[in-house]
């Protein structure tokens, strides 16, 4: 009975080999490792030393050569320069993520590889670009700065960063949940959060890379002037392309080529008339402009509201009396259908009727066996010897055949489902994939749909289903079977000790179904915990520098083994009844046996049936519990099976907005869609909170071939406007119209093929850069792959890189700059040559020069077509056709830009903060 469990061992140990090498692995840069020196007072100083530094995934790519720069302690030092010039890479030298490949980086005059590295991190805080949260509490990933912190330093920190208020108008305040990777939240609450951590931590050293590039002008001027504070008495390292950031730090190293070109205060650099001076005026001192006049500054300084695509946790307007939002109301996974599983292996119809006839046979044989093996021992009470050599003799051959047999039909059988299986767990992942990608925004934004509970029903729930039917399928035919026959051969043979068997079955039976059924509530709470668990594991990995920087290790596994509690709670419950019913098992099986013989020796004695029979006849039902026991193992597998299989088709039978069968009209000239955009009376809120709207009345009209520029406060429903648009989500009331038809009237698919998104956060994919352009217009030839990074500016950096447009950019695009990974997704809108361009702080990433180029690119591809531009710099919709400036809701006003500032009102209240 063992033995068709072999195989579990087998692939156990292959993977445990895989996971001890991972755990055994000592890596050259080992956070746990105790030794090292441990300074008493860490003062700030840093010293790069003819440093030159490779990445070690592209060795043939020099970064950072014959860098050198000190930092003395408690100064302020700023590094600007292009976009891929090695700032970034500069900092993470001195958190020490990499080891330079020639030269030191020294702290306090010391060899930071001579230091304990857990000790020195801790006393360092970063506030990256990419934000790095975490989908839990906001009161939990401030802690991350200092897990021991009271609720009075976590006020401080987040009024320091400006975030007190905003969190504070939340219904949950900083117990609200914020979203996988802090999704429900915009892109300037993000980053506050960021530095509210950051400030908590208290450091030492205080390194900054573009931690206010995600904020309004107002929030950017509190929180920088907070920044400079927190600065104070502590040594800070500034990465910023917005030179107005930096220009009160005391030094500025402008890096070029992975050197310092030039090094001092900002008035020694600019009349030096150098790289700075040049790049200062390219940008021209400008700032965001994001900040409302102070009529709508008290109102809605505690009340910000999702900005991103995904919905916000933000508290805009409360819901007016009358405006109601349809819930939806929770529908259960449809029963698992077999039936339906199995017609999805239908093309291999072929291979399923061979291996279910492989099966049958080898059924089949297990009664034949024993009736064999009963003969057999009853040939042993034959008294004459020749007789008897005869029929062991026959006996023996009869063995060698069902072996024979046995070898044949096993072969059969295992190839043939495993082919089945392996065709249809391919087909589950492509359809549930296919499915899921047809989804609207909102179903994202369920906690129960995070990428790591997709990343689950793509992997692990497709992998049970393929065991139940490669493994399955072939033993339950086996021991259906192999039941009837041997029913009939023990009813042929004894009927009467067939009959007293046959009775007792049902306990043994009862016993394993109410196994499954326990097993499957186990199953079905251990796989929610493992999708929140996996979630938190996915997180930690995006975000390793983060956690390697704050040292919060130990804290990410305490929110992992918390995710576990509950379940393994409720499963060690589960398990005693599970334990008595597996126990129960074979204690009726061996006290049937013992009814068995004592009954089969009274016919036996009256003479109703010979011995022989007797032990024909109990082998032969015997065979059967050895079939039921075979099938009650898989009663663990069948339980996660079936609850893999309810969990596959509740994706599958979910409707979306997008038809998945929709042909999409290629053909249609791009004439078909004009451009002209109309929001009518639109009330919205997102459905996780149907309570808050973020957008009401409001209506505005876009004429087909214009621009307009969109302004107001981080979190007024700019980009709300951008995702209605490409019907990420729908209205609650009123409409969004496109060349006059509903939106929810259009073929999404179709429609969608004339709009294209450049956001804040570009989306890249691990894959070649080549692929990443490509996504906008699969069928691009190369010429028009290279014309697009041309006019976003990428052709130079991408051509300079080792492999040029095959070079891989890494998950998330890892291996590129913020600037790089923008311009790639700007030459991926510029490609599918859009009837509606969105640009979502499409420049925000970039360097003055860069954004200088690029922005006179967009200019040139915005002619002749709709654009919404979604931005806090000013220089970016100056020239915009018309601009409209959003509060509460609403278009406050709207004009030209001459226009609004001849107004003088609340744009110009804006504008003027720049000069």
């Amino acid at each position: 009975m063992a033995l068709p469990e072999l195989k579990h061992f087998i692939e156990a140990s292959v993977a445990a080999t895989r996971i001890l090498e991972r755990i055994n692995r000592v890596p050259q840069i080992n956070d746990d490792d105790p030794k090292g020196l441990v300074l008493d007072q860490v003062h700030g100083e840093i010293e790069f030393e003819s440093i030159r530094f490779v990445y070690p995934s592209r060795p043939n790519m020099t970064v950072l050569k014959d860098f050198n720069l000190q930092i003395p302690a408690g100064q302020t030092i700023a590094l600007v320069g292009s976009s891929g010039s090695g700032k970034s890479t500069a900092i993470a030298l001195v958190q020490r993520f990499y080891d330079a490949s020639e030269g030191t980086v020294k702290i306090d005059g010391v060899d930071i590889k001579k230091l304990n590295l857990k000790s020195i991190r801790s006393k360092m805080g970063l506030v990256s670009q990419d934000h790095a949260l975490f989908g839990t509490s906001i009161k939990e990933n401030i802690l991350f700065g200092k897990p021991d912190a009271t609720m009075d330093e976590l006020y401080a920190a987040a009024m320091t960063a400006n975030a007190h208020n905003f969190i504070m108008g939340l219904p949950e305040g900083y117990e609200t949940k914020i979203g996988e990777r802090g999704a429900l939240l915009s892109g300037g609450q993000k980053q506050r959060i960021a530095i509210a951590r950051a400030v908590l931590k208290n450091p030492a050293i205080l390194l900054l890379d573009e931690a206010t590039s995600a904020l309004d002008s107002e929030s950017e001027k509190l929180v920088q002037h907070a920044l400079d504070q927190a600065s104070m008495g502590r040594t800070t390292l500034v990465v910023a392309h917005k030179l107005s950031t930096v220009k009160n730090a005391d030094q500025i190293a402008v890096v070029d080529g992975g050197s310092i070109a030039e090094i001092g205060t900002h008035d020694e650099l600019i009349n030096k008339g150098g790289p700075y001076s040049r790049l200062v005026k390219l940008q021209k001192m400008v700032s965001y402009i994001d900040q409302e006049t102070d009529q709508f500054r008290a109102s809605s300084a505690a009340r910000t509201s999702a900005s991103r695509l995904s919905m916000s946790r933000a508290s805009p307007m409360p819901l007016t009396p009358g405006v109601s939002k349809e819930t939806e109301s929770y529908v259960s996974p449809p029963a698992p259908s077999f039936s339906r599983l199995l017609a999805m292996n239908a093309p291999e119809w072929k291979q399923a009727l061979i291996g279910s006839i492989s099966a049958l046979v080898y059924g089949s044989l297990q009664p034949i066996y024993a009736l064999t093996i009963g003969g057999m021992i009853a040939a042993f009470f034959v008294q004459d010897h020749n007789e008897m050599n005869a029929i062991i003799s026959r006996y023996a051959l009869i063995f060698c055949s069902l072996s024979l047999v046995s070898i044949a039909v096993n072969l059969l059988q295992h190839y043939n489902f495993a082919y089945m299986g392996e065709h249809l767990v391919r087909r589950i992942r492509v359809q549930v994939l296919e499915k899921i990608l047809t989804f609207e925004a909102a179903w994202f934004d369920e906690d129960t749909n995070s990428s790591g509970s997709l990343c689950s029903r793509l992997s692990d729930e497709s992998s049970l289903v393929k065991t139940l039917v490669a493994d399955r399928i072939s033993l339950l035919l086996q021991t259906a079977c192999g039941i009837v026959i041997a029913v009939t051969m023990g009813l042929i043979v004894a009927w009467k000790l067939a009959l007293v068997m046959i009775a007792v079955q049902p306990c043994t039976m009862i016993c394993y179904y109410a196994k499954k059924i326990v097993l499957s509530n186990v199953s079905r709470d251990l796989a929610k915990a493992q999708y929140e668990s996996t979630q938190i594991a996915i997180e930690a990995v995006y975000n390793h520098r983060m956690v390697t920087s704050f040292g919060c290790s130990s804290k990410i596994l305490q929110l992992f083994e918390h995710t576990q509690e509950e379940p393994l709670r409720k499963a060690r419950k589960k398990s005693w009844v599970a334990g008595i019913t597996t126990g129960l098992s074979p204690c009726l099986t061996f006290l049937s046996w013992a009814l068995d013989f004592w009954y089969g020796g009274k016919l036996a004695q009256s003479g109703e049936i010979s011995a022989g029979d007797v032990f024909k006849t109990f082998f032969v039902l015997v065979s059967t519990g050895k079939l039921i026991a075979d099938a009650g193992s898989m009663t663990s597998d069948l339980a996660k099976g079936s609850n893999a299989v309810a969990s596959v088709f509740e994706v599958l039978d979910r409707k979306s907005i997008s038809p998945q069968n929709s042909q999409v009209e290629k053909d249609n000239p791009k004439s078909k869609i004009q451009g002209r955009i109309e929001f009518k009376k639109v009330d919205f809120a997102y459905p996780t909170r149907p309570q808050c709207l973020i957008l009401q009345d409001f209506s505005l009209d876009v004429k087909a071939g214009t621009s307009i520029g969109l302004v107001g406060r981080s979190g007024c429903g700019k980009s709300t406007i951008i995702g209605l648009i490409q019907r990420f989500y729908d209205v609650d009331r009123g409409s969004v119209r496109i060349d006059g038809m509903d939106v929810r009237e259009m073929n999404v698919l179709w429609y969608r093929g004339f709009t294209a998104l450049v956001s804040q956060e570009p989306a890249m994919f691990s894959g070649s850069v080549r692929d990443n352009i490509a996504f906008g217009k699969p069928e691009a030839d190369e010429e028009e792959i290279v014309e697009a990074a041309k006019a976003a500016n990428a052709h130079e950096f991408i051509s300079s890189l080792k492999d040029g447009y095959d070079t891989d950019c890494g998950e998330h695009g890892i291996q590129l700059s913020g600037g790089q990974k923008q311009r790639i997704a700007i030459a991926r809108a510029i490609i599918r040559n859009p009837a509606i361009l969105l640009l979502d702080e499409a420049t925000s990433a970039l360097d003055a020069q860069s954004e200088q180029v690029v922005q006179e690119a967009l200019d040139r591809i915005m002619t002749g077509r709709t654009t919404i531009v979604v931005a806090h710099r000013l220089n970016t919709i100056k020239n915009a056709d018309s601009i409209a400036f959003l509060g509460e809701g609403k278009v406050i006003e709207r004009g030209t830009y001459p226009q609004l500032m001849n107004k003088k009102g609340a744009f110009f209240n804006l504008a003027t903060l720049q000069k």
